[in-house]
C-alpha cells in the first residue's frame, strides 16, 4: 500500500471515521492593542471530559502591531491524502495565519505540542508586496505541497483579484498564481481539479472596507464586488465571470460541495442576504441562480428604513446534506437541507443576538417571517453580544460552533459592546437526521476574560482538519 497523507480518503470517510474534536484553534483580534497586547491564536479545550472544558488553555500572541488576523488554513489537508506512491508523506502540522492589515503571514507549528502551538516563522509584508499584493485572506493547501492564499488588494489598497503561492517547505512567497486575465476583486476561493476549475468571490477594495461600512459604498462597482470568478485550474486564467447584480453584492464565503465529482456549490452574498447556487452546464459554462433569499425587515431606530440579515458565513456538512448560514445583523443561524440542490429547504433556525432583539433600540415595524422580536440569549449568566459570525461544524455534523466577531472596524461600528466585553463561542447541537438546531446551554467560551482583556474571536480550526479547510480530489 502506498503511504497516505494527511486528512481522509473521502468526505464521508472523515464524517464516519474522524475523531470527535477536542481542541479549537481560534483566531483572536486584540481591539485594544498595546505593546504587550496583540492579536493571538487561542487554543480552546472542547473535550467535554476534560477539567478545562470550554477554557482557553493556551495563547500564542503575534507580538506585532496592527495585524488583524482573520482566516487560517493548513500547510497540508485531504487534497494531499493520495501521495501516489511518493516516499515523502506530507504532515498537517503548520497553521497558516494571514493578517489583513499588516500583510504578514504567520506560520504556526501545531505538531510539536497541539495543546500549546508555537511560532514557526513570520513571512513579512515585503515578501508579498514584491508582487504588488496585499490583504491576504483565504489559505488553502494544494496537492503540489504549496499553499495558495487569496489577496484582496494591491499595495495601495485598491481591489485586486490575485493569489500568492507559498513554498510548502520554506514558506517563502514564490510568486502569484494567476496568468493573463483576472477578476476585479477577491475574497474567498475553492478549487476542483476534476472539472479544471477554481472559483473565487469578491468583497471590495481594502482601503474602502477597512475604514468601516458606508451604505453608499456597495452602489459603486469600482470599490465593491458583485461577481464570482471561474478560473481554469490548469491554465491559471479567468474563463468566466458572472455578475450577480445588486442582489449579489459582496459574495463572500464560497463553497463547492465536498464530493469532488459534484460540479456545483453555493456562495453567500452578505449585503442583501442571498444565497446563490453555481453549477456546470452541459455546454461547459457555469450558471448561477439565487436559491435562498433572506428578506429585510422594516424598522425604526436604524440608519435606514430596512435592516438586512447580512450573511457573513456559510458552510456545508461533509455529506453535502445541509448548508448552514448566519445573519450577522438579524442575529440568527439557519440550517437548510440541500438534498435538492436547486431548492434548499429551511430545517432549523436559532437566534443568537443581533440588532433586532426585544430590548434594542431597533423596532421592527414589518416582518414577513417573525411574529415578534427575538429575546436576548444568556448562557451561564453571560449575555451573548453581537451577532453570530464564523461557524465550524464537527466532522460528524452534530455540533456547530459559532463565534461572534466579523472584522474589528465593523465590530466597533455595529456592535461596540463586543469591543468592551469581548466575544464568545457557543455550541449548537444539530439533528442530522430530520434537521433542527438546539443551543447547548452548558457550553460557553468567554473571550471577555483573561490576561489579554476583551478579545474578538473569529475563525476556528480543528487540529485534524474540518469541513471548511479540507478539499478532496477525485481519485480517477
Amino acid at each position: 500500500m502506498p503511504p497516505s497523507g494527511p486528512g481522509y480518503a473521502t468526505p464521508l470517510d472523515a464524517m464516519k471515521n474522524g475523531p470527535r474534536e477536542e481542541l479549537l484553534y481560534v483566531v483572536c483580534i486584540q481591539p485594544n492593542q498595546t505593546k504587550d497586547k496583540t492579536d493571538l491564536l487561542a487554543t480552546v479545550d472542547v473535550n467535554p471530559l476534560s477539567p478545562t472544558y470550554c477554557q482557553i488553555i493556551h495563547r500564542l500572541p503575534t507580538q506585532r502591531p496592527n495585524d488583524e488576523l482573520h482566516h487560517s488554513g493548513w500547510n497540508a489537508c485531504s487534497s494531499c491524502y493520495d501521495t501516489k506512491g511518493c516516499c515523502e508523506v506530507p504532515v498537517r502540522d503548520k497553521l497558516i495565519l494571514p493578517a489583513l492589515n499588516s500583510d504578514r503571514i504567520y506560520i504556526v507549528d501545531t505538531g510539536k505540542d497541539p495543546r500549546a502551538p508555537s511560532m514557526y516563522k513570520v513571512v513579512e509584508a515585503e515578501e508579498m508586496h514584491r508582487y504588488n499584493c496585499s490583504t491576504p485572506h483565504t489559505a488553502h493547501c494544494l496537492a503540489s505541497g504549496e499553499v495558495m492564499i487569496s489577496t484582496m488588494g494591491d499595495v495601495d489598497g485598491n481591489g485586486q483579484n490575485e493569489f500568492i503561492l507559498l513554498d510548502g517547505k520554506t514558506y517563502e512567497v514564490k510568486g502569484t498564481w494567476t496568468k493573463n486575465k483576472r477578476g476585479a476583486f477577491n475574497y474567498d476561493f475553492w478549487y476542483q481539479p476534476y472539472f479544471d476549475v477554481m472559483v473565487s468571490s469578491e468583497w471590495g477594495a481594502p482601503k474602502i472596507f477597512k475604514r468601516g461600512f458606508d451604505s453608499s459604498d456597495p452602489l459603486d462597482t469600482k470599490i465593491y464586488g458583485r461577481s464570482i470568478n471561474f478560473y481554469s485550474w490548469s491554465k491559471r486564467e479567468l474563463i468566466q465571470s458572472v455578475d450577480l447584480g445588486f442582489e449579489g453584492v459582496t459574495p463572500l464565503e464560497i463553497r463547492f460541495l465536498h464530493d469532488p465529482k459534484e460540479p456545483q456549490g453555493f456562495v453567500g452574498c452578505a449585503l442583501n442576504s442571498n444565497i446563490y447556487r453555481f453549477y456546470l452546464k452541459e455546454n461547459k459554462t457555469w450558471a448561477v441562480d439565487k436559491v435562498v433569499e433572506i428578506l429585510p425587515k422594516k424598522v425604526s431606530g436604524w440608519d435606514g428604513e430596512y435592516i438586512n440579515g447580512m450573511i457573513t458565513d456559510i458552510l456545508i456538512s461533509l455529506d453535502d446534506k445541509y448548508l448552514y448560514l448566519n445573519n450577522w445583523l438579524h442575529g440568527d443561524v439557519r440550517q437548510y437541507d440541500i438534498s435538492d440542490r436547486a431548492h434548499p429547504k429551511l430545517t432549523g433556525q436559532l437566534f443568537l443576538g443581533g440588532k433586532i432583539l426585544k430590548d434594542s433600540d431597533v423596532k421592527v415595524l414589518e416582518d414577513k417571517e417573525l411574529k415578534e422580536q427575538p429575546s436576548p440569549v444568556y448562557i451561564k449568566g453571560r449575555r451573548i453580544l453581537g451577532g453570530p459570525q464564523m461557524m465550524q461544524l464537527s466532522l460528524d455534523g452534530k455540533r456547530l460552533y459559532i463565534s461572534s466577531s466579523l472584522f474589528s472596524p465593523w465590530d466597533r461600528q455595529f456592535y461596540p459592546e463586543t469591543i468592551e466585553n469581548g466575544s464568545t463561542i457557543v455550541k449548537i447541537d444539530v439533528d442530522t437526521e430530520n434537521g433542527g438546531l438546539k443551543l447547548d446551554e452548558n457550553f460557553l467560551v468567554d473571550f471577555g476574560k483573561g490576561p489579554d482583556g476583551p478579545l474578538l474571536a473569529h475563525e476556528m480550526r480543528y487540529p485534524g482538519g474540518d469541513c471548511t479547510s479540507d478539499i478532496w480530489l477525485a481519485q480517477d
